[in-house]
Formats: C-alpha cells, structure tokens, sequence
C-alpha cells in the first residue's frame, strides 16, 4: 500500500500557494465561489498539462479514474466538465498572467550565476512570434481571415537558461512589430530578432 505523497502533489508543492491566492485575490477569482476554486482550476489545469491530456474531458476522465485520491492530490470533491469549462471561460486570465510573470521571475533568479557561452556584457535576449491556430466556429472573436482563426504568441527568451521574460497575445492580423513597443527593455542588454520587426 502506498504510504508517500503522490508525484503531483510534490510537484506541486513548489507552487506557493500564498502567491498565487494573492493573485487570485486582485482580481476577485474566488468571489461569490463556493465549490471550485481557482487553485482548484489550477491544480486541473496543471495536471492536463503534466499528463499530456489534450481536452477538458480528457483531463476530467483521468481526475475521475482517481476518484478517491482526488483529495490527496489537492481537490476537494470531483470535478464535472461543465463545471471546469465554465471556470476557464469566465474566470480573469490575469490571474495566471500574474502567475505566471511570479514563476518566471523566480526560475530567471535561479539561472544568474549560470556560466554563459557568449562572451557578453550583458544579457541576450531573443525576441519571436508564432501563430496559435484556432477553430472560427468556438473562436469567432479570433478571425484572421474568411475562413481562419488565430491568435499570435509574441515571446522574448532570455538565453541564459532559455527562459521566458516576457510574453503577449495578440490578434493574429497584428504585426511582430507592435510587440516592440509593449517590452521593457534593459539597458546594456542584447536582443536578436528576425526581419519581421523591422520597421523603417
């Protein structure tokens, strides 16, 4: 019989939860919320992602499986599909946007004395986009064309420990060179990106 935590709760237990519920907290997730709560939805979530499910349902079939260790994984009772869909369509997505930049911020702190292979004075940067197809008929808001929907994922990767420092959606018809303007930049920093912002 098993007598240690699970993988995933050890997993997660390098989330600090305090953290995130401050995130929570800013922009009221957990208001007027009595059985599904946002670290709920994120435990859901971050499951999906570890166990490579590629839908809600897959990811609600797998929790359900494990009916009776939910509670040692962190839920508190089963999780319906409905009732997770719900919360990823109307809970604030700041919240895992301010998440997410807490994370970055630590994981970035981890990798400052790591030896770096350019001889650089300062911090190199590499600056990307790509395009995150989606389907016209559940995504209508995300038309690029007649027939097509997508949204752009703009990224700026620090290369000492290939991490992200900073992120942005925006619609898919929106130029890579809008994304400049929104970047803070550091003074005596590299960064490296392709012709596509350039803007003469």
């Amino acid at each position: 019989m098993h007598q240690g935590k699970y993988v995933f709760s050890q997993v997660m237990e390098e989330v600090v939860r305090y953290q995130f519920n401050q995130c929570a907290t800013r922009y009221k997730g957990d208001y007027w919320i009595k059985n599904f709560t946002c670290w709920e939805q994120f435990l859901a979530m971050a499951f999906g992602q570890l166990a490579f499910r590629e839908s809600l349902r897959g990811i609600v079939v797998c929790l359900t499986a494990q009916r009776g260790k939910l509670y040692h994984l962190g839920f508190r009772s089963t999780i319906a599909r409905t009732t997770l869909a719900d919360a990823n369509e109307r809970r604030d997505w700041r919240i895992y946007r301010d998440y997410a930049k807490l994370l970055i911020a630590q994981a970035r702190a981890l990798y400052t004395d790591d030896p770096f292979d350019l001889d650089l004075n300062g911090t190199a940067y590499v600056i990307d986009s790509t395009t995150i197809e989606l389907c016209l008929t559940i995504f209508p808001w995300a038309r690029l064309v007649k027939a097509r929907a997508s949204v752009k994922l703009n990224l700026e990767l620090a290369l000492s420990g290939n991490i992200p420092s900073f992120f942005d959606f925006s619609s898919g018809k929106e130029h890579d060179v809008a994304f400049l303007d929104r970047i803070v930049y550091e003074a005596g920093s590299y960064y490296v990106f392709d012709r596509g912002y350039l803007d003469f």
